[in-house]
């Protein structure tokens, strides 16, 4: 691992912890939201994005008010790319959650972006009600996920249940 990658690992996790040891019991719905994004944004510092210089930053907030931040981390074997999305949700399911409220998605860009067709499906997994942001420099987006992956493949569409 080079000694950049090492480096963005390692503010990420540490990212991370900050968010979850931030108690949210006292803080209204607007501080959180801001308080959020900013976490989204401060992820996206981290990014590994070399190839496409587009930085992002992803914030999952769980039911439980715990926070978990991801930042996309790009190869130069473009298929292996990880999203910052996806980074998230795997730093909350590796922590045991598994119902979210919402997504704050943050790029450095002037317009806000939703998260990818595959992002969208990983979000799926867990509820279509999910709240998804897109924060950037010029302007904030919302969307509930069952807007953008309508007639999602999930669960219910697997014939044993699955486990």
């Amino acid at each position: 691992m080079t000694a950049n990658r090492k480096a963005a690992v390692n503010e990420v996790a540490a990212a991370n912890e900050r968010a979850a040891a931030n108690d949210e019991s006292t803080a209204t719905e607007g501080d959180s939201m801001a308080r959020i994004a900013e976490l989204a944004k401060e992820a996206m510092r981290s990014a590994y994005a070399p190839y496409s210089r587009f930085r992002v930053g992803a914030a999952l907030e769980a039911d439980s008010g715990a926070v978990f931040v991801g930042c996309n981390v790009e190869n130069a074997s473009y298929g292996l790319t990880i999203c910052a999305e996806r980074a998230a949700v795997a730093a909350a399911v590796a922590q045991g959650h598994r119902r979210f409220r919402r997504v704050v998605v943050a790029t450095e860009g002037d317009r806000a972006v939703s998260p990818c067709g595959a992002c969208r499906q990983v979000l799926a997994e867990f509820g279509s009600a999910l709240e998804v942001y897109g924060v950037a420099k010029g302007e904030t987006k919302r969307w509930l996920l069952r807007d953008l992956l309508p007639a999602a493949f999930g669960p219910a569409a697997i014939s044993d249940g699955g486990s």
